[in-house]
């Protein structure tokens, strides 16, 4: 028999890996989205997304309905979230996808500088903050208000969606959950972007690129998170996140043709650093609580 607590540190330590494939997937499929708003509407780019993304997973996992109320309060505050953290696409009609990552980071920065109870975590979470800082803007070019506005909103449903994915993740073995909590959130956007496009949503090709925008930027990092989140605390998750302008950074020069400055690099090296430093000296685990999330079939 293998031993269990074997498992659970390599359980453990795989998690981090989850995020940041959760990150490099979720800035390509956004920089993929942001393509077809010339086609469609960042709502409409935001519907399918979700839609699609739903769709797959309530047809994999065909969870049931929670009948207690608190179950469903959670998958509903769940979904609101997800659907919340959407407002990243319309900030990307004012803003570069590196700069408007960075901005909605501040959410889960804030959450891991509010949840951190040791110096160390502290410093990492600070040098993931001067990372951010340093990813300004040049000199001499305004943003609108309306697209910083939309990206912070963002950044505090990211912040929301890691505390309440981790209480969805929590007692359950598979994304039942997410399913659910996706299907709100489709049902919350898809009004929105049936009144923005219309037809021009139904075409071979938006339909095409919404289906992958909805796999790499939706299934496949929502996944992976709820599955790291079952083994690591929001705060620990939320600094790792942090390499998302870097992710960002890569996707949209590859993707998008959108060139970085010196000092947004050397933001990309702060927060990568910060990142490395919680994979490197992780929070100390509870052995017995990390033995009882694990699935069953372990």
């Amino acid at each position: 028999m293998v031993d269990r607590r074997k498992l659970t540190i390599m359980a453990t330590v795989g998690a981090p890996v989850l995020v940041l494939c959760s990150v490099l997937s979720v800035q390509t499929g956004q920089a993929i989205g942001k393509h077809l708003f010339d086609t469609v509407s960042p709502a409409t780019v935001v519907a399918l997304r979700l839609g699609m993304a739903a769709g797959l997973l309530l047809l994999v996992h065909r969870p049931t309905v929670p009948r207690r109320w608190r179950e469903l309060r959670t998958v509903l505050g769940f979904g609101t979230a997800i659907a919340g953290m959407n407002l990243i696409y319309p900030a990307l009609t004012y803003l570069p996808l590196g700069m408007a990552t960075t901005l909605q980071l501040l959410g889960p920065i804030t959450l891991a500088l509010a949840t951190s109870r040791r110096p160390f975590d502290l410093a990492v979470a600070a040098l993931a903050g001067v990372g951010v800082w340093l990813f300004h803007t040049p000199a001499g070019v305004d943003y609108p208000l309306v697209g910083i506005l939309f990206a912070l909103a963002s950044g505090v449903s990211m912040a929301a969606y890691l505390l309440l994915s981790k209480r969805a993740g929590t007692g359950t073995t598979n994304a039942a959950p997410l399913a659910l909590a996706l299907g709100w959130a489709a049902l919350l956007a898809l009004p929105f972007g049936i009144v923005d496009s219309g037809a021009a949503a139904l075409s071979p090709r938006v339909l095409l690129l919404g289906a992958v925008v909805a796999v790499l930027s939706a299934a496949v990092p929502y996944s992976l998170e709820l599955a790291a989140l079952r083994r690591l605390p929001p705060r620990t998750v939320g600094v790792l996140q942090t390499l998302e302008p870097a992710s960002a950074g890569i996707a949209g020069l590859i993707v998008l043709n959108e060139h970085l400055h010196p000092p947004q690099w050397l933001a990309i090296g702060c927060v990568s650093a910060a990142a490395s430093a919680t994979v490197i000296r992780p929070s100390p685990p509870d052995t017995r609580r990390c033995q009882h999330r694990l699935p069953a079939n372990t």
